[in-house]
């Protein structure tokens, strides 16, 4: 199956998948439906975040990419409904943004994960 995420600077060095941070995970944002994703990225820009382009994958290989960094993933399937506050989060972005300008280092300082490991899973991911 198909689906679709949100990257920043798609096809280059730094290339970054959309997330958001909920009770200490991160968690990587898929859209059953294309316009869902779009809407998302509106939202996103209007709130002055860097706008990410929507991008088409499987949905196996996100999910195994987020078993290899220890990431969550979570479907945003057509026409979903939010029940919760927490559900809210996955149709329309927190209020507040973390910085991404220096994501890479930030996220992987003090981590024995490597940085090349990480940009080759998600060329593959293309």
């Amino acid at each position: 199956m198909n689906i679709f995420v949100l990257l920043y600077n798609s096809g280059t060095d730094k290339e970054g998948i959309h997330s958001i941070e909920l009770r200490g995970r991160t968690i990587v944002l898929m859209f059953e439906d294309n316009d869902d994703a779009t809407r998302y990225c509106g939202l996103l820009e209007a709130q002055d975040f860097p706008l990410p382009t929507v991008e088409m994958i499987n949905i196996e290989e996100i999910k195994d990419f987020c078993i290899r960094l220890d990431y969550e993933c979570k479907l945003v399937e057509k026409n979903f409904v939010p029940k919760t506050a927490e559900d809210r989060l996955l149709i329309s972005p927190p209020q507040i943004n973390q910085e991404v300008d220096n994501w890479e280092e930030e996220k992987f300082n003090n981590s024995n994960i490597d940085i090349n490991t990480i940009k080759e899973n998600l060329e593959k991911l293309l």
